[in-house]
């Protein structure tokens, strides 16, 4: 089966959306920096997140973007490099003011 990576960043207006938002990544993906997930799914796991999706955002008010960035076998290891503050691993809870 095959398998893609994608980063998945989501804008949601509501605080209340945006934690079930940030609790459906969390079931797909690794939590890279606050709306930004790296996600490796198959065909029908995406179909599913995004279905998943579908059910909790506002189409009106909300935004959620799937970049696909290839298959996940030749994808090789990743390096992730940062301008300004150094990047480290987030897996913190979603805190909305």
């Amino acid at each position: 089966m095959s398998r893609l990576n994608y980063i998945v960043t989501y804008d949601i207006a509501n605080p209340k959306r945006l934690r079930k938002v940030f609790k459906a990544c969390k079931d797909y993906g690794l939590h890279l920096q606050l709306s930004v997930f790296e996600c490796d799914l198959s065909a029908a796991e995406k179909i599913d997140f995004e279905s998943r999706l579908r059910r909790l955002i506002d189409r009106e008010e909300d935004q959620v973007l799937f970049i696909a960035l290839g298959s996940s076998e030749s994808r090789g290891e990743r390096v992730i490099t940062a301008l300004g503050q150094s990047y480290y691993k987030v897996d913190l809870p979603c805190f909305v003011a």
